[in-house]
């Protein structure tokens, strides 16, 4: 089975998406990644992995097959390890339809200025959905969130996550209650706006989704 792993454009091409300037202070362009997991057999232990970004100056991505070098989002092909815990995201709706809706709380899920929280577990930083979902910004599929992000959260998932109670559910009235945790996946988040303010973008669910429908079996 074919593992991929979906980040940002300017992550593999090691330039900023809009300006095409080199990210790096030094001038560095990547051309690899590596990829620690949890060791299946061994809790807390890491095994890492290196998969190439290019071939023969070629890149080894996938592009979303409308949006193209446009979007900061692709799609790697990274090494399938049996022995690696490996937690997959679905891009399509599951489970209790959490409603999305402007000032609803959505959490980045990543490591902050490459921090890690206990067990070297990523960081939550939860913010609030800053447009509506249903609507693209800019005119692409993406939505803005006010949340306090930090260099090293790019490309991190982002979910509305709701711990036990209830919450309102797409196309309901009233309330949902549930026992237990339930999220939704909402996107991959891009990078914020400005410089100062903490209005951030997230790519969209349904268009990362169109992007795995578009991959080579």
């Amino acid at each position: 089975e074919n593992l991929f792993l979906i980040t940002n454009r300017h992550n593999v091409t090691g330039r900023d998406q809009h300006t095409g300037a080199c990210l790096s202070a030094h001038g560095g362009i990547p051309n690899n990644v590596v990829i620690r997991y949890y060791k299946a057999d061994s809790p807390g232990e890491f095994v890492s992995y290196r998969d190439p970004l290019l071939a023969n100056d070629e890149p080894l991505w996938f592009e979303q097959p409308e949006l193209g070098k446009t979007a900061d989002f692709v799609a790697l092909k990274v090494t399938n390890e049996p022995g690696a815990i490996i937690h997959l995201i679905d891009p399509a709706p599951v489970g209790v339809p959490i409603k999305l809706a402007p000032a609803e709380p959505v959490s980045v899920i990543g490591f902050p200025f490459g921090l890690t929280g206990p067990g070297s577990l990523p960081i939550w930083a939860t913010g609030f959905l800053a447009s509506e979902p249903h609507l693209d910004y800019d005119g692409v599929p993406q939505i803005l969130i006010d949340c306090r992000t930090r260099p090293g959260q790019s490309g991190s998932p982002v979910f509305a996550y709701r711990a036990t109670g209830s919450t309102h559910v797409e196309g309901g009235f009233g309330l949902n209650t549930y026992s237990g945790e339930v999220s939704r996946f909402i996107g991959i988040y891009s990078g914020r706006i400005r410089s100062e303010p903490d209005i951030g973008t997230v790519w969209k669910a349904s268009a990362i989704a169109e992007l795995l429908e578009s991959l080579p079996e």
